[in-house]
């Protein structure tokens, strides 16, 4: 159903060249090229520049390119879903964070799937922004954030509610402690989570708001696998600003302790984030049926 126009155009703009492109597309060069002036026609522009001979987008090809990927997608969200009714069988893509691959929610998805043998799911990890882009490009049919929904064109649930602990070893010194403070915490190794995580901008945020900045601390590392953070927390090379969820199976064996951070309140929510147009509450009910039932499950 995508215009064999704009299938050339993304062709074109991934492999950089006419050539390659048309290489791919098994077509003619010249081909390609037409595709592309039909569009530039089409819409009055131009579409890319030729400097030193490479192709780059202009602004309003950078345009073009980004809604032809979101055609590309709803074009195969179509075709899916079609397939799907067909064979009576519903596949889904949803993403979560980093943090909510080490929370209840994977076994939620798991549990959902094992009752319902017509479904699949994908699940894609990315940050907060990347799995918003998703859901505008329909990439995704729905993904579950940690914050509250920053887009008034989606819909969501609260699955949850969370917040940011200081994740310590069980030998160290502070770990029977169920509070640190400010300028104990300077004096800490931290491993904190990259830029972009959802995660570390809420530490930030807490900071900012007692006007602190985080160049007052001493961190050592800055990792984006929180596995490998929790594991080099347990081993003792320093301690990290984490999701309490995303720790709760080493909390409850005794593997690691959490602490209250003086002063900064970090609560937050967990919401299940959907298009306006996902119109199966069905779906969305059971889900957060699945994801109650693991979490009455890890507290017993």
């Amino acid at each position: 159903m995508t215009d064999p126009k704009l299938i050339s155009l993304l062709t074109v703009y991934d492999t950089g060249s006419f050539t390659q492109a048309a290489q791919k597309l098994s077509l003619s060069q010249p081909a390609v090229s037409q595709h592309i002036r039909l569009l530039e026609a089409e819409y009055g522009i131009r579409i890319f520049e030729r400097t030193h001979n490479t192709l780059r987008l202009t602004r309003e090809g950078e345009i073009l390119v980004r809604y032809a990927r979101r055609f590309q997608a709803l074009s195969h969200n179509l075709r899916e879903a079609l397939n799907s009714q067909l064979r009576k069988v519903t596949n889904l893509t949803i993403g979560i964070t980093h943090t909510a691959e080490s929370n209840a929610i994977a076994e939620a998805l798991a549990r959902y799937v094992n009752l319902n043998e017509h479904v699949s799911i994908k699940v894609i990890t990315g940050s907060v922004s990347q799995l918003y882009e998703g859901l505008k490009t329909y990439e995704l049919d729905m993904a579950v954030v940690e914050g509250p929904n920053l887009d008034e064109r989606f819909r969501c649930l609260m699955l949850d509610t969370d917040r940011l602990v200081l994740a310590v070893a069980p030998d160290h010194p502070l770990a029977r402690h169920s509070m640190i403070t400010i300028d104990e915490l300077k004096k800490e190794k931290l491993i904190l989570r990259l830029p972009n995580s959802g995660t570390r901008a809420q530490f930030n945020s807490s900071l900012e708001a007692h006007s602190l900045r985080l160049s007052d601390f001493n961190v050592v590392l800055e990792i984006d696998n929180i596995a490998t953070i929790k594991d080099l927390i347990r081993r003792g090379f320093g301690v990290s600003v984490l999701a309490q969820s995303a720790c709760m199976d080493e909390l409850n064996k005794k593997k690691m302790a959490a602490l209250s951070i003086e002063n900064l309140s970090m609560v937050r929510e967990i919401n299940l984030v959907y298009s306006r147009d996902f119109n199966h509450p069905e779906v969305l009910r059971e889900i957060v049926k699945c994801y109650n039932e693991v979490r009455q499950d890890v507290g017993e």
